[in-house]
């Protein structure tokens, strides 16, 4: 019987859990199954399993065309061990065809479908054929729109153009940047004596890009003085303005939470999350910050602190697609339904985020989607009943971060150019080297003085 190297084994393992709806591949891939592994093996299962998740239409669509029956429904596992192999076919320059065909071939066995072997075995061998070691694109090179729903890029082209579109997609298919956030300035000094080797990041500062190296490994990682996280992540927590007391409507994980509090030494910060157990794991994480963090078990939608703060943050809930090239298995999940389920409870939570801001403050509301139903539709919407309330152009805040060396010159003159038209600000992937997301700034109006007679 030949082996299925641990790699594989675990990568087809996390994809049929993805296959099932089980999980995320982002919790599945730093589970105790992946931490157990060798570094080799581990950098290999993510490949894998990211690989297969972003090219899974075409890889299908590349398959289907060799069964005898291109329309037979397959069983999960088999069509799994398919995609594996097909993946590693067309796609990994270093992975030897006998090894990709061989594998997935007992891959099929030891799942329990022994009578599928051969038509595993000779589907792979007819695609390794027709597509030789010199003719395999780099994930780079390849036509990333390829790897997403055709009415998903019909919809990017329509809204922001096909280059764009373009752009996005490419972004989607390449692993996306290893961004930490440098919480001292010897952090640098410290991991490069570890073997992390770092360069500059591409907006912020404070950012860096790992270039090589086991960051998670490190001691600096452990004792939280290094921490992951996607550039436009950490910039959505840089523009809200300063203030002394600070709602997070939406708070777990907690990594903006923590340039919150940053950014505000002096603040009291109320982070809500309305699930137990990410609440759980919000407050080990804010532990540190002691009595001036709140972690709040609460739904943002039914707060009850009327015009408490002087700054809101509304990081809220969404559909995830500027977050495609991390979270590959959402293009394959999403309905054009999910977006209106969604906007409803982001209205919501705005309406709230607003009824808890004094007047003269201002909340910044946040998605990661590129979907103008989840962005700029839900501003219109509330702003359209809440004469209070007004949109602010984030130009001038871009001017101040600049000013304040949060951001670089060049970076602050690439950010205004995703500036709206109505002010808000676009991160759209491919045009920035980060996650998709969305930023609005609203100002609710001070209150006029009354005049006594």
């Amino acid at each position: 019987m030949s082996a299925v190297s641990p790699a594989r084994r675990v990568a087809f393992a996390i994809l049929k859990t993805i296959e099932e709806g089980k999980g995320h591949s982002d919790d599945l891939l730093r589970s105790k199954n992946v931490s157990a592994l060798s570094e080799a093996d581990r950098h290999l299962t993510t490949a894998l399993v990211l690989g297969v998740l972003r090219w899974q239409i075409d890889l299908d669509g590349r398959i289907r065309p060799l069964l005898k029956h291109p329309n037979a429904k397959l069983d999960a596992e088999v069509l799994i061990a398919l995609r594996l192999g097909a993946f590693q076919l067309l796609l990994m320059h270093r992975i030897p065809a006998h090894a990709a065909i061989d594998e997935s071939v007992e891959i099929t066995k030891q799942a329990g479908h022994r009578f599928a072997s051969g038509m595993v075995n000779a589907v792979l061998r007819k695609l390794a054929a027709s597509h030789s070691e010199q003719a395999r694109p780099t994930p780079e090179e390849a036509d990333g729109r390829r790897g997403f729903p055709a009415g998903m890029v019909e919809r990017w082209s329509a809204n922001y153009g096909e280059e764009a579109a373009c752009g996005i997609c490419r972004y989607g298919q390449c692993e996306p940047h290893l961004t930490i956030r440098a919480v001292d300035g010897e952090i640098e000094a410290d991991l490069a004596a570890e073997g992390v080797s770092l360069s500059p990041g591409r907006l912020l500062n404070s950012a860096r890009q790992v270039i090589s190296g086991d960051v998670t490994g490190s001691e600096a990682f452990r004792a939280g003085r290094v921490r992951l996280q996607d550039e436009g992540s950490q910039l959505v927590a840089e523009i809200l303005p300063r203030g002394d007391t600070i709602l997070d409507c939406c708070a777990a994980p907690g990594g903006k939470t923590l340039i919150l509090a940053e950014r505000n030494p002096e603040a009291h910060i109320v982070a809500c999350e309305s699930s137990p157990q990410r609440l759980a794991q919000l407050r080990e994480r804010l532990a540190g910050l002691g009595s001036r963090v709140e972690c709040r078990l609460a739904d943002a939608v039914a707060l009850e602190d009327d015009e408490a703060y002087d700054v809101v943050l509304a990081d809220v809930p969404c559909s995830g697609t500027g977050t495609l090239g991390r979270n590959p298995e959402i293009r394959h999940r999403l309905q054009l339904s999910d977006l209106d389920r969604q906007a409803e409870r982001q209205r919501a939570i705005l309406r709230a985020a607003l009824r808890a801001l004094r007047p003269g403050g201002h909340v910044v509301y946040s998605t990661c989607s590129l979907e103008p139903e989840e962005n700029e539709q839900v501003i219109a919407a509330v702003l359209s009943q809440n004469i209070d309330a007004r949109l602010v152009s984030l130009k001038s805040r871009i001017e101040e971060l600049r000013s304040e060396g949060i951001l670089s010159a060049s970076s602050a003159e690439n950010l205004l150019r995703g500036i709206t038209a109505e002010g808000s600000l676009r991160l759209l992937p491919g045009l920035f080297e980060c996650d998709g997301f969305f930023v609005a700034m609203i100002e609710k109006n001070e209150k006029p003085l009354c005049n006594e007679f």
